[in-house]
């Protein structure tokens, strides 16, 4: 299992933009085949700096997430909300694995 964190760098004046765009992606993310933990949009310190989070099982499964979220309607139009508004300043996204086991597991 793989976990893709996607750190974005939001204009701090769209903050709500960004929130429409999360709450979107919380409904065509897991039906595109993707496990989603959450968007977080800035509450205190930075504000420019927001996350999503989501695990995949593969790469191989990530392509074909993203092929699926493509051509889903809704993700086609949150991109395209993102591209007009343009309050995505910066996007960088990454692959992790779990190098420990959750607290209170053996």
């Amino acid at each position: 299992m793989l976990t893709c964190i996607i750190r974005y760098q939001i204009d701090p004046t769209k903050k709500t933009q960004f929130e429409t765009y999360a709450r979107n992606w919380g409904q065509a993310i897991p039906r595109n085949g993707a496990d989603l933990i959450g968007y977080f949009a800035p509450y205190e310190g930075s504000s420019t700096l927001a996350y999503g989070i989501y695990n995949i099982p593969s790469l191989a499964a990530y392509e074909d997430y993203r092929t699926k979220l493509a051509a889903d309607p809704l993700g086609r139009q949150n991109y395209e909300f993102a591209q007009r508004e343009k309050f995505i300043l910066r996007e960088d996204r990454t692959f992790l694995k779990r190098a420990s086991t959750p607290h209170g597991d053996g």
